[in-house]
This record gives structure tokens, C-alpha cells and sequence, in this order.
């Protein structure tokens, strides 16, 4: 008797897609029961921001690159659609797997639900109900096309099922706790190669849309960077996109002029954490970023006016504040917040009972 191993792709481009796939990668290769293929848009491109970490995780190759490339949203999903078609219909799985809410996340949806074929959405179900922003859409519309939704918290299985989705939806935990268990025990020496001192620096990241492609908001970043005296030593590992779009409005001279600012390339995932979690603070308006502050324990100031990891706000771990700059400064004159903390992203056990979930639904369905 021939035994037919079902056929997994995971479909990724973009920094937090790839991380998130390296434990799903590891289990399903574990068993005997699946052949996984890695498709990878290209949405990201740059060395620091992709390759570096297939290295670091130890995944493979991917078996396919897209190639796509930077544009405007239009462009990227639209150039991704027409190829992933072509290789979707080829390979002809039985499950797709998308990651987060990134523009491959939701192009690999939609690829996927037109050619006829099962979806899977790891992180299903954040919700920051402001629809303005690129990643809200792309996680609304995901989740809606996906027949399995794997969402890491109790608030977004609570969104999932008050937006009454047709898929089977089911609470995880978040892979960012496995995650960052196994990239703490790999070590970092960053601290050493910028001489830093743990909690003599914040940490400082910029790259969301709304921020980086307004030239307004991108000056009111650069105002608040101004004005925090020297005492704020602040490390601000660099976006290619947000260094681009600084440069290209003429606010790249005054940045570097800070004497308290020290810009460094993006990095890699362990020395990422590290940073994080022998920070003072964090300021940052990255969502994923929100999250590990608080597994890190490192208080966090978002700019922005709104989150879609609202648990974090809980006993002021994190704090919204939008580009404002008095607000910005009290929060950095307060305290380190309480050593109160909840375990709401689970025990760090998501990628088993994601591969156990998909497993039972694969045998169920033939």
C-alpha cells in the first residue's frame, strides 16, 4: 500500500512572516506525515531584513522566490497573485499556511482561495479596529478567507467569533513564546559589539506606514528624538524603508546630527532580543514588537493611538501615545512598571498544538 504524504506550503516575504513559519517548519518536519514547501514572495528583499534570518533559524532554501520586489501595495499584491497562481496550481497542496498581515500574507490567501485550496492563518484574529492602517485589512481579509485560524490570544478568538468566520477557529497561545525561549538560549553578543550596558539605552524602531509615509508625522518623530535630553541614550536599529523615506525628505542630516542617537543596521532575531529585553524602554510602533517587549519584560511606549495587542496595556507595560511628545517624555520619566505580569500569549507550546489541529482537520477532511 503507497502511502501519499499530504502536501503543506508555507507562504511567506517579510521579516515577522518567516519567523513565525521557523517552529511551524520544525514540527512539520518532524513528523512523517507531511511535505512542506516554502514559497517566498520576495516583499522583502534586503539581506537583514529576509536571508539572515533563514540562517539564523536554520530553515532551508525556499523552493520558490517570487521575486516581487518593493512597490506600492497595488503592485506587490497584484505581481504576487499572477505568480503564486502559477506555483500554487503546480504543487497542488492540501494545506496552505499564511503568517500575520503582511501584503504576502493576504496575497497568499487570496491566491490560495481561487485556485480551491485550504488555508491556514497563523495569528488570526488581531484586531486594532482602526481600518486606515495596511495590516487591519490584511488580517480582516485573511481571516475571513481561511478555513483554519489559529489566533494566539483570548481577545482574538473572541474577534474571530463576534465576526462570525466560516473557518474553525481555535486559541493557540503565540509562537513569539517558543520563539524567543530558543533564541535566548543561542545568546547575542551585541551588547558587547555597541558596549552597551544593560538598561543604560532605549531601544527605538520606526517603520509603519502611517508614521513613515507621512512627511508630517515623520518630522513629529524626529522632533521627539530631538528633544529627549542627552540622559536618554537611545539605540535605533534602521528600517531600509523608513532610511529611504528619511532621505528622500531631506530628515536624515538632522537625525544623525543627534548626539544621543546611535543608528545601527537591522539585525538579526537573538540580537534583536537581546536589545529588547536589556532595554530601559522600548518606543516603537511596531505591533509585533509590542508583544515581545512585554514577554521580555521591558516597558513599552507605542506610538501610535491604538494596538491590536491590547492585553499589553494591562498594568501599564505598554502605553499608547501616539507622535506626542509630552506624553512620550512622561512615560520615560515613570518608573519601570510592576513585576505583575500575565501569561496571556500561552505556555509555548503553539506550534505542537498547530501541527496536532492540522493533522486531526488533514485526516478529516481525506
Amino acid at each position: 500500500m503507497v502511502i501519499t504524504m499530504k502536501k503543506i506550503i508555507s507562504i511567506v516575504g517579510a521579516r515577522p512572516n518567516i519567523i513565525k513559519m521557523a517552529p511551524i517548519h520544525n514540527k512539520i518536519t518532524s513528523t512523517s506525515k507531511f511535505d512542506h514547501f516554502i514559497i517566498h514572495t520576495g516583499q522583502h528583499y534586503d539581506y537583514k531584513m529576509s536571508e539572515i534570518f533563514f540562517k539564523e533559524f536554520n530553515l532551508p532554501t525556499p523552493n520558490h522566490n517570487l521575486n516581487v520586489g518593493s512597490g506600492t501595495a497595488n503592485h506587490q499584491i497584484g505581481q504576487m497573485l499572477q505568480k503564486l497562481e502559477k506555483v500554487l496550481l503546480n504543487l497542488n497542496p492540501d494545506l496552505v499556511l499564511v503568517y500575520g498581515d503582511t501584503n504576502s500574507t493576504v496575497a497568499g490567501a487570496i491566491a490560495a482561495n481561487k485556485c480551491n485550496y485550504k488555508i491556514g492563518h497563523v495569528e488570526s484574529g488581531l484586531r486594532s479596529f482602526d481600518r486606515t492602517m495596511p495590516e487591519e485589512i490584511n488580517r480582516i481579509l485573511t481571516d475571513h478567507l481561511s478555513d483554519l485560524l489559529f489566533s494566539p490570544t483570548k481577545t482574538a478568538l473572541k474577534n474571530l467569533k463576534r465576526e462570525s468566520v466560516s473557518g474553525q477557529v481555535f486559541n493557540t497561545g503565540d509562537l513569539s513564546v517558543e520563539i524567543l525561549n530558543e533564541s535566548l538560549k543561542i545568546g547575542s553578543s551585541v551588547l558587547n559589539e555597541y558596549r552597551l550596558s544593560p538598561k543604560s539605552y532605549i531601544l527605538m524602531t520606526i517603520h509603519r506606514a502611517e508614521n513613515t509615509n507621512s512627511f508630517d508625522n515623520l518630522k513629529s518623530i524626529l522632533n521627539i528624538i530631538k528633544n529627549l535630553d542627552s540622559a536618554h541614550k537611545i539605540i535605533f536599529p534602521i528600517h531600509p524603508r523608513t532610511e529611504n523615506l528619511l532621505k528622500k525628505n531631506g530628515l536624515m542630516n538632522s537625525i544623525l546630527s543627534c548626539k544621543n542617537v546611535k543608528i545601527i543596521p537591522p539585525l538579526g532575531y537573538s540580537d534583536f532580543i537581546t536589545l529588547i529585553k536589556n532595554a530601559s524602554k522600548v518606543i516603537t510602533d511596531s505591533g509585533g514588537i509590542q508583544k515581545e517587549a512585554y514577554l521580555l519584560k521591558t516597558p513599552c511606549i507605542t506610538l501610535r493611538t491604538n494596538t491590536e495587542w491590547i492585553e499589553t496595556l494591562e498594568d501599564e507595560w505598554n502605553v499608547l501615545t501616539g507622535i506626542n511628545y509630552e506624553l512620550v517624555l512622561k512615560e520615560l520619566k515613570k518608573p519601570k512598571s510592576p513585576l505583575k505580569r500575565k501569561s496571556i500569549f500561552g505556555s509555548g507550546t503553539t506550534s505542537i498544538q498547530i501541527i496536532k489541529l492540522i493533522s486531526n482537520y488533514l485526516l478529516d477532511v481525506g
